[in-house]
């Protein structure tokens, strides 16, 4: 399978990670910034940031970043469906790759959750384990704090993320002595199905092919 080369540069310019190309594109092809996380607070008294369910254009704050990145085939993306927000695709070991993920466009204001525990993801999935990650830089390839969790083939689980436990890394590499993470400056959010875990290390239950993770919210708590 070709290196997709399109995909590559679509990436880049989405997450406006190469300055120049960046610049270029917010002069002849402008986009508006990503809507802003709010905290809802529901009936229920629940902190809702993003309900995915009533969320209809998911294009303006969620975009793919696939191991084409590093010469890889993998493809995904994130789709409205009627239970929410579907991050489905392809991912591919060939050409050294072997991961898939959707992440938000950078937050145009850094997004103050320092008052909760943690967060929490309602979603089902496919029995792959898949990666949470929070930033609370605006750089593109910068430390990130993240959490492995588990699914249920076809069954919906709560998966609670508490900010105390996430794990500090850059490229799957663990960094033992970062700072905890600044859940007063959060930036932006990423899920990810990878074939490593942190350091080299396998996922125990990563499986190359069609994959599939429904999510219908995520709130603080």
């Amino acid at each position: 399978m070709p290196f997709n080369f399109n995909q590559l540069a679509k990436t880049l310019s989405y997450f406006e990670a190469v300055p120049i190309l960046s610049d270029l594109q917010r002069m002849f092809q402008p986009t508006p910034p990503p809507p802003q996380p709010q905290i809802v607070i529901s009936s229920a008294g629940e902190n809702l940031l993003f309900d995915f369910r009533t969320q209809i254009d998911l294009s303006q704050t969620w975009g793919a970043v696939d191991d084409v990145v590093m010469g890889g085939v993998s493809e995904s993306g994130m789709m409205k469906t009627i239970e929410g927000a579907l991050f489905t695709g392809n991912v591919s070991t060939e050409q050294s790759g072997g991961f898939v993920s959707v992440r938000t466009r950078n937050f145009p204001e850094p997004l103050d959750l320092s008052a909760f525990q943690g967060l929490e993801l309602r979603l089902k999935g496919d029995g792959n384990r898949y990666k949470f990650f929070l930033r609370s830089s605006t750089g593109w390839d910068t430390l990130a704090y993240a959490y492995s969790f588990n699914t249920v083939a076809g069954e919906w689980i709560t998966v609670r993320v508490p900010f105390v436990e996430m794990v500090a890394v850059q490229r799957a590499k663990t960094i033992p002595n970062a700072p905890p993470v600044d859940t007063r400056n959060l930036r932006s959010f990423q899920l990810m199905l990878s074939k490593f875990e942190y350091n080299g290390q396998l996922n125990p239950s990563f499986t190359a092919g069609r994959f599939s993770l429904s999510v219908e919210s995520i709130r603080a708590y």
